[in-house]
């Protein structure tokens, strides 16, 4: 052993090269004891394959003793090789005193491959073996958990929580509170959040978020405010915390803080929207406008902004904005049949007759089948001197709404 004696002192001197060296020299010669030595100053070098080489060179030696195999197959998964290293861990034997990892390490090679069922099959097996170890019954519950059998996790997760609160740097309170969160058991995640007080924003915000699902909106608010006070920079809480603070009649600070958003994420359309929303609310109508313009800017198939502009143009009676907005939507390619009738409305509005027409036919081929389309725009073509058309669109309406005695007696006088 005196020649990996010498390299380990190389190597604790920062001499790897001159170490590799002695250890690449001495191989050939070295005895069995020596190869797992070296195999394992290989593996805490990263050299992976090389202590593959040579535990492979010992395996027909000891074709019984799982420490190879282990370690053998603790190479292959590092080398994504996970077909052999569950030949490999397969090949064990069940009485031996190792088997209890080999199970735990197939449990996860195939939890990794996808086949729950199997992973969850070794480590029942792993549990009939060591009844009262907490690590299987954690590993049931991340496997549970991740796979979506949140009441199985749940299960699992409280038996270790009656041992520790803490495992493998696992805050077992989070995983409960998030597993009951999932099966719509808010109030006890709420309980297991409030167990684990965490300065962690992404804790926070789940904790926020999962108030928000319960209603407690004062939980909601005081997480998030929280998470920005220790991280202003965490974008996606913005949008969420101006909501709630809207919900609550907090309109200027809903409008504050969407703002901010903003100025973080200054891509966010759905944010836009909700600051020009709010930006309404407080009086600044075009401010409002402003914002909700740049939400369709950035996504012109952002429908909720577009009717969003639609409607209050409508309010203001600013018909041509209304023009100006959807021809410029449509020229975009957005071919929504709704954006026809209202551009229609709007240009019949500004008297443009001719164009108004025009849309309204192009709407006809989504709205055929709609009353309050057929009525309107029978109307119109009345308006228009289009009397056929009209009658053969008010018959098209009367056959969806038989009951409307005024508009079938309109009709009669129409056909005289």
């Amino acid at each position: 052993m005196e020649k990996i004696y010498r390299a380990i002192d190389l190597i604790e001197q920062n001499n790897t090269e001159e170490a590799l060296r002695i250890l690449a020299n001495h191989l050939p010669h070295a005895e069995e004891e020596e190869l797992f030595t070296i195999a394992d100053l290989y593996q805490e070098l990263g050299l992976i394959t090389e202590a593959k080489e040579v535990l492979y060179d010992l395996l027909p030696k000891y074709p019984d003793e799982a420490d190879v195999k282990i370690a053998l197959a603790e190479i292959h998964i590092d080398l994504e090789e996970d077909p052999e290293a569950i030949e490999l861990l397969n090949s064990i034997n069940e009485k031996d005193p190792q088997y209890l990892s080999v199970l735990l390490l197939l449990a996860d090679l195939y939890q990794a491959q996808g086949l729950f069922e199997v992973a969850e099959q070794k480590l029942l097996q792993a549990k009939q073996l060591e009844p009262s170890e907490l690590l299987i019954d954690f590993a049931l519950a991340e496997l549970a958990f991740s796979n979506g059998e949140y009441q199985k996790a749940i299960t699992h997760y409280e038996k270790v929580y009656r041992e520790q609160k803490v495992f493998a740097a696992i805050d077992i309170s989070h995983r409960l509170a998030e597993a009951n969160a999932s099966i719509g058991e808010f109030e006890t995640a709420l309980e297991h959040y409030q167990t684990a007080e965490s300065d962690d924003t992404e804790t926070l915000f789940r904790y926020g978020f999962i108030g928000f699902q319960a209603n407690r909106l004062d939980i909601a608010i005081k997480s998030w405010e929280k998470v920005l006070e220790l991280d202003p920079e965490y974008p996606s809480v913005y949008q969420y915390l101006a909501e709630v603070y809207e919900s609550e009649g907090l309109i200027p600070e809903a409008y504050s803080t969407a703002k901010k958003g903003l100025a973080m994420d200054s891509l966010n359309k759905d944010l836009f929207l909700l600051a020009g929303m709010l930006a309404r609310k407080i009086g600044e109508s075009e401010k409002g406008y402003q914002f909700v313009r740049e939400a369709v800017a950035i996504d012109p198939g952002f429908k909720e902004a577009v009717l969003f502009l639609v409607e209050n143009y409508k309010d203001d009676e600013d018909f041509q904005a209304i023009i100006d907005l959807l021809t410029h939507i449509i020229d975009q390619g957005e071919e929504d049949g709704y954006y026809k009738w209202e551009l229609a409305k709007a240009l019949e509005k500004e008297e443009e007759y001719q164009q108004a027409l025009k849309f309204y036919q192009d709407a006809y081929n989504t709205f055929k089948d709609d009353s309050d389309f057929l009525k309107e725009y029978g109307y119109f073509l009345v308006e228009e001197g289009r009397k056929n058309d009209a009658i053969s669109i008010f018959t098209r309406y009367l056959a969806i709404e038989p009951s409307d005695t005024e508009l079938e007696a309109y009709l009669s006088r129409l056909k005289a």
